[in-house]
C-alpha cells in the first residue's frame, strides 16, 4: 500500500539509497571512483513503497535525495535488494558541489559497482569540462566505455570547439583508446583521429607535453621543441627536451627529478648542442669571440635538498655553462627561464637566477646549515663563473666558508645583551692573491626604554680579522697579519601616531605614523695598507645617520560591508652626516668638505586600488644631481586595461625606459605593446607588438618582437583545459 512521505529524515550512516548515491556521487572523480558518504540522508518523494514479492523498494514522483555531498533528483528510483541492482529514471540529475551529472536513465549494480548512464551529460567544475555520451558504461572497478563521446570546456549548446569519438575505452590510472575521433570547430570537423591511444593516469603520466614553436629571423630560424615526460616511478620522473633550431642544430636536454622520502628531493638538468652557427668578431657579451667552426655548447644544473629537521638541512645549487655567450644566445627560451622562481615554494622549481642575456655571472653553492635556539652554524662552498672576463682564473672562489652566529641574547640576569658573528673563509684562484681569512665580531648592547615610546640602545663591539696568504707573491710580513678595530654605536628611535576620521565614501579613517630614527657609529682608525684584496676594508668612521618615515594607512569600506586596510602612502628620507669628514683639515684651499652623504628617498603611493607609484632615488645634496633614480608606475582599471611605466637611472651606468601597455578593445580583443630602451646607448632593447583574442574556452595570441640582435614571431593557441600550443 503506497505511503505518502514528506521530508522523511533517515538518520543512519548507510542505507540502501545511500549506496545508490555512493555510485552516482563519485562520477566527478575518475567517473565513479568509489567514495564514502558520511552523515544523514534526507529523502523526499510523492510516494515510497516496498514490494515484498520482488524484494524491491520504490520511490515515485519528484524524488529528491539530499546527502552531505549533494543532491539526487529523478522521477522514480527503484532498488532490488535480491539482485543488488538499482534504476533511476526520468530527468536524473545528481549535483555534488558545482559538479553535475544528468541522464535519462541510470542502471547499475551496487555490489559489482558497474552500471550504465543513458544519454549522459557531465559537468566537472574543477576544470570546467563538459562530457557527454549516449551510453556511458562502467564495466569494472576502473574500466569505462563511452559511446558517442564528446568533451569540451566551452559553454553553450553550440561550443566553439569539441573533441568527439565514436567510442572511448579507458582504464583509470592505466590507458585508454579513442576510436574514430575528431576535433571540431563550431561542429565542423577540422582534424580526424582514426585511433588514438593515450595514458589515463590520475597521477603523473608518461607522454608528450605541449610543444614549443617559434620563428627567429636573425638568430635561430625555425625553433621547435617537443618535450617528452616519463613517469619513471612514484618517486622519480624525467623530461626529455628534443629541440630543433634551424640555424644551430639539434639541442638535446634532459631533466631528472627525484624525491627520496618526504625530506630529500632534487632536480638535475643538462643539455648539449653541436652549434653549427658561425659568429665572427662578436664582443656583445663583453668578451670577443670568433667562431668559424662548430662549437660544443652545453649546460647543467643540479639542485638538491635534504632536511633532517626544520633546523638542519643540506642544500646544493650547482650550475655551469660551456661558454660566456650561452645565456645571450638562448635568452628567448631556455630551461632556466622556464623554471626560475623567487619564492622556492615548489621543491622542483628552484632555479635561483634569471637566465637571460643580462646574467653577468653564475655561482654554484653547496651549504650545510644547523640552527639552535640562540646559535646557528653554516658551512658553504661557492664557485663563480664571471661571463664578463675572457678567463675565470682570476675570479675569487670561496671553499669553504664556515660561519657561526649567536643572535642577541641576555647576559645572564643582567639588562645587557650580547651577540657574535664569526667566520672562516678560504679564498682560492689560480691567478692572484689567495689564502685563509678569519673574522671575529662580538658585540654587547644595552636596550633602554625611555618612557613608553622611546628606546635608546648603546652598543660596543670589536672586529678582529686575521689572514694568511698562500699565493707565491706573498713573502715575509705580507704572508700573514691581522687587523683589530673597535666599534661603538648608539641608536634612538620612537613612533608617533594619530588617527583621523575621514568619513568619506570609501575611506573611513586614516592612521598617520611618524617614525624618526637616529643612530651613531664609530670605528676606530686602523692601518689598511697591505691588506690582501680578499679582505674587506673598514675605514675609520665617525658618522651620524638619521631617517624619518611617514606612513598613511586607510581603513576602507568595501562594497559588501566589510572593512579592509591599505597603506596608501609611505615616505622615507635618510641621510648620513660624516663627522670625521667635517673635521678634516683642508690641505688645498680649493678643496671643500663634503660631510653630508647622499640623501635617500623612498616613496610608495597607493592612493587608489588601480594606481600605484614606487620611487627609489638618491640625491647629491652638493651638486643637486640625482645619482640614482627609479620610478615604477602601475595603472589598471576594472575591465583589464593596464599600463606599467618604469624609468631606471644610475649615473654613468644605466638609463633605461620600460613600458608595458595592454588595452582592452572589446570583451574578447586586446592589444599589447612592450618597450625596453637603453637611453644611455640610444638603443632599443626590445619592442613587442601583440594582439590577443580570447573566448570563454580558447584564445589566440600573435606577436612580433624586435631586439638589437633579433626579430621574432610568436603564435600561441590555448584551449582551456587542454593547455597551450605555440611559443615565442
Amino acid at each position: 500500500m503506497p505511503v505518502l512521505l514528506k521530508k522523511l529524515f533517515i538518520r543512519c550512516s548507510m542505507t540502501l539509497l545511500a549506496v545508490l548515491i555512493l555510485f552516482f556521487s563519485s562520477a566527478y572523480s575518475s567517473l565513479w571512483a568509489q567514495e564514502s558518504i558520511k552523515g544523514p540522508v534526507d529523502i523526499e518523494a510523492d510516494s515510497m513503497t516496498y514490494d515484498q514479492v520482488r524484494d524491491e523498494y520504490h520511490a515515485e514522483g519528484k524524488v529528491l535525495i539530499t546527502f552531505s555531498g549533494g543532491t539526487l533528483k529523478a522521477d522514480s528510483v527503484r532498488f532490488n535488494k535480491s539482485t543488488n541492482t538499482a534504476v533511476a529514471e526520468g530527468h536524473v540529475i545528481l549535483k555534488s558541489g558545482d559538479d553535475v551529472l544528468e541522464g535519462d536513465k541510470v542502471h547499475f549494480n551496487v555490489q559489482t559497482q558497474t552500471g550504465v548512464v543513458y544519454e549522459g551529460r557531465m559537468f566537472v567544475a574543477k576544470n570546467h569540462f563538459y562530457l557527454t555520451g549516449s551510453h556511458i558504461e562502467k564495466k569494472g572497478e576502473a574500466t569505462y566505455q563511452i559511446k558517442g563521446a564528446s568533451a569540451t570546456t566551452c559553454d553553450g549548446e553550440n561550443p566553439d570547439w569539441l573533441l568527439t569519438g565514436r567510442e572511448l575505452n579507458v582504464t583509470i590510472d592505466g590507458y585508454g583508446i579513442l576510436k574514430h575521433g575528431s576535433f571540431r570547430v563550431k561542429d565542423i570537423p577540422v582534424l580526424y583521429i582514426p585511433c588514438l591511444p593515450f595514458p589515463a593516469k590520475t597521477t603523473r603520466q608518461t607522454g608528450f607535453l605541449l610543444p614549443y614553436m617559434s620563428y627567429s629571423r636573425d638568430k635561430d630560424g625555425l625553433d621547435v621543441e617537443i618535450p617528452f615526460f616519463w613517469a619513471v616511478t612514484k618517486s622519480m620522473d624525467a623530461t626529455f627536451y628534443q629541440r630543433y633550431i634551424e640555424k644551430r642544430g639539434f639541442k638535446e636536454g634532459m631533466e631528472f627529478r627525484y624525491a627520496v622520502g618526504e625530506n630529500t628531493y632534487g632536480t638535475f638538468y643538462g643539455d648539449f648542442l653541436n652549434d653549427r652557427k658561425q659568429v665572427v668578431e662578436d664582443a656583445s657579451a663583453g668578451v670577443m669571440r670568433n667562431w668559424q667552426s662548430d662549437q660544443k655548447r652545453w649546460s647543467y644544473y643540479w639542485n638538491h635538498e635534504t632536511r633532517f629537521d626544520p633546523t638542519f638541512y643540506v642544500r646544493a645549487d650547482i650550475g655551469k655553462v660551456s661558454d660566456n655567450w650561452y645565456f645571450k644566445d638562448f635568452s628567448s627560451h631556455n630551461y632556466y627561464l622556464d623554471h626560475y622562481t623567487g619564492e622556492r615554494d615548489n621543491r622542483f622549481e628552484k632555479v635561483p637566477f634569471w637566465g637571460d642575456e643580462s646574467l653577468a655571472a653564475l655561482s654554484s653553492t653547496a651549504r650545510v646549515f644547523k640552527a639552535w635556539d640562540h646559535y646557528s652554524l653554516s658551512l658553504l662552498g661557492r664557485y663563480t663563473d664571471d661571463f664578463t672576463k675572457p678567463s675565470n682564473s682570476a675570479t675569487l672562489q670561496t671553499y669553504p666558508e664556515l660561519t657561526f652566529t649567536g643572535v642577541k641574547q641576555p647576559v645572564f640576569d643582567t639588562p645587557l645583551y650580547w651577540g657574535l658573528d664569526t667566520s672562516y673563509n678560504y679564498y682560492y684562484r689560480s691567478e692572484g692573491q689567495k689564502g685563509h681569512l678569519y673574522d671575529l665580531e662580538p658585540v654587547i648592547s644595552l636596550p633602554l626604554n625611555l618612557g613608553r615610546h622611546v628606546q635608546l640602545t648603546p652598543e660596543l663591539g670589536w672586529k678582529g680579522t686575521f689572514w694568511r696568504r698562500e699565493d707565491p707573491q706573498a713573502q715575509g710580513d705580507l704572508r700573514r697579519d691581522d687587523r683589530n678595530l673597535m666599534t661603538a654605536g648608539i641608536s634612538l628611535n620612537t613612533e608617533l601616531s594619530r588617527l583621523y576620521n575621514v568619513n568619506g565614501t570609501s575611506i573611513d579613517k586614516i592612521m598617520h605614523r611618524i617614525v624618526p630614527e637616529v643612530s651613531y657609529q664609530y670605528i676606530a682608525g686602523s692601518d689598511q695598507e697591505g691588506l690582501p684584496d680578499f679582505v674587506a676594508t673598514y675605514d675609520a668612521k665617525n658618522a651620524l645617520t638619521y631617517a624619518l618615515t611617514n606612513t598613511f594607512t586607510a581603513r576602507i569600506k568595501e562594497k559588501d560591508g566589510k572593512v579592509g586596510y591599505r597603506q596608501i602612502a609611505r615616505i622615507k628620507l635618510a641621510q648620513t652626516y660624516d663627522i670625521k669628514e667635517s673635521r678634516r683639515d683642508l690641505a688645498n684651499p680649493a678643496d671643500r668638505k663634503i660631510p653630508f652623504g647622499l640623501l635617500d628617498l623612498e616613496v610608495d603611493l597607493n592612493p587608489l586600488s588601480y594606481a600605484s607609484l614606487r620611487v627609489q632615488n638618491t640625491l647629491n645634496v652638493y651638486s643637486g644631481d640625482w645619482t640614482n633614480a627609479n620610478y615604477d608606475l602601475l595603472l589598471n582599471d576594472g575591465r583589464g586595461d593596464a599600463a606599467i611605466v618604469g624609468y631606471h637611472y644610475a649615473r654613468d651606468l644605466v638609463e633605461e625606459i620600460d613600458l608595458s601597455l595592454k588595452a582592452v578593445l572589446t570583451n574578447s580583443f586586446n592589444v599589447l605593446y612592450i618597450l625596453r630602451r637603453n637611453e644611455q646607448d640610444s638603443r632599443t632593447l626590445e619592442s613587442t607588438y601583440g594582439i590577443d583574442y580570447h573566448r570563454q574556452c580558447w584564445g589566440i595570441t600573435l606577436s612580433y618582437s624586435e631586439s638589437y640582435d633579433d626579430r621574432r614571431f610568436m603564435l600561441l593557441i590555448s584551449l582551456t583545459g587542454l593547455g597551450r600550443f605555440g611559443g615565442s
